[in-house]
């Protein structure tokens, strides 16, 4: 499967021995495994100086549209690659989607190069691309048709990679997600690949992510709570990871509401990038069965219009939860209550259910995040295709059929 960007593809190596049963679904033992090293604060960077050394002397530096080179952080990266005696690579123009036309190329510049490492600085776009570098670099067939169409393990060399981290959103900085999209298919593919493609290392600067736009910032605001909800909205046990998951939305929406008005609270940034981490780096899927339809919704929108993720994924959100909520009325009753304050007295559940999605959709217009599908680029006469393009994953309150889907997208134009 896909994660669009999923069985859930991020869960792919996460949750073993799941039985289904009249779609109750009983988990069984799991493993868990992460083996990416964090450096965490205002003097984070100085954590290369502590990494490079254990990789040989090529490093293929990637990046996006050059941001980094007007903040600076480019020059601090440079001179600590060269400090430490680094012949530099430079493999730039990484695209907020990218595409596997870029990943040809980047495979091209790493084998050309014979790197020995791939540091991506940037958000989580670029870290999926160097990813998809890493595995893709010496593929001996064509790495979308095996890794993104067949879905296949990596039996080939991998590259190390490494992240320096300029947006929060996607957790890509600890996982082993990697999406890729091809225009001409009009496919945009998540693949999950195991620990041994997760990055190396990662460094997280807080300050780094001030300069982001708003509405990028934004979308990644959404992003990080997406990959929490689309984790929470499934399963029916009182799961150890529902009380986290709860947690890390309190501590998100107090957060983001700081960030908005002060992009430079360090405070709120700070725990804003930790949030996004821990949402989507493995640890609260255990034990779940994970939905993640949000986002197959949402990539294939993306594949048709190249909107910004988190944007596709707030814009389709509110109908779909609206439309699963009778299927998982116990949980989006829970939700209300824990997660947005409702007070449940003299209410149905349906009515606590109801009134915690309205208060999720006040704070979403609060924040300023899109809501109709219309503003992303998504015409009537895409709604077809993009319902073909969107996987249908099977770990949620329901499993959606291709009508389920058109629908929903006609509520998302509604907004």
């Amino acid at each position: 499967m896909t994660l669009g960007g999923c069985v859930s593809p991020f869960m792919r190596n996460g949750i073993p021995n799941i039985q289904k049963k009249e779609r109750v679904i009983v988990l069984g033992d799991f493993q868990y495994s992460n083996p990416t090293k964090l450096y965490f604060g205002e003097h984070s960077l100085e954590g290369l100086n502590q990494e490079l050394p254990r990789y040989g002397k090529n490093v293929l530096l990637v990046y996006g549209g050059g941001s980094i080179k007007k903040n600076g952080i480019y020059d601090q990266v440079l001179d600590i690659l060269r400090a430490n005696g680094k012949t530099v690579f430079e493999d730039a123009g990484v695209m907020p989607n990218p595409t596997v036309e870029k990943l040809y190329e980047g495979c091209r510049r790493a084998r050309e190069g014979k790197v020995d490492l791939i540091l991506a600085v940037g958000g989580g776009s670029v870290c999926d691309y160097a990813k998809a570098v890493s595995v893709s670099a010496y593929c001996e067939e064509d790495p979308w048709e095996k890794y993104y169409l067949r879905m296949e393990d990596v039996d080939n060399r991998i590259l190390p990679v490494g992240c320096v981290l300029t947006m929060v959103g996607t957790g890509s900085e600890m996982n082993g997600g990697s999406v890729i999209t091809n225009h001409e298919q009009k496919r945009k593919i998540g693949h999950v690949f195991g620990d041994n493609v997760f990055p190396k290392f990662s460094i997280l600067n807080p300050t780094y992510t001030y300069t982001l736009p708003p509405y990028q910032m934004k979308a990644g605001f959404f992003d990080i709570m997406s990959h929490i909800l689309e984790q929470y909205f499934s399963g029916e046990d009182d799961n150890t990871s529902d009380y986290l998951m709860e947690g890390l939305l309190r501590s998100l929406i107090h957060s983001t509401r700081i960030a908005v008005k002060n992009p430079t609270d360090y405070e709120a940034r700070s725990n804003i990038m930790w949030i996004a981490t821990w949402a989507l780096n493995t640890l609260v899927a255990k034990g779940k069965s994970t939905d993640w339809m949000v986002h197959m919704i949402g990539q294939s929108i993306g594949a048709f219009t190249d909107a910004t993720h988190g944007m596709t994924l707030s814009a389709v959100s509110v109908p779909y939860y609206r439309f699963i909520l009778p299927y998982g009325l116990p949980k989006f009753k829970r939700y209300a209550v824990n997660v947005w304050d409702v007070s449940p007295d003299g209410k149905t559940d349906e009515e606590i259910a109801a009134e915690g999605l309205d208060r999720m959709v006040a704070y979403m217009d609060e924040i300023g995040l899109v809501r109709n599908a219309r503003e992303l680029g998504v015409t009537e006469e895409m709604l077809e295709g993009i319902a073909d393009g969107s996987f249908i994953m099977e770990g949620g309150y329901k499993v959606l059929s291709h009508e389920d889907i058109v629908a929903i997208l006609k509520e998302s134009m509604k907004a």
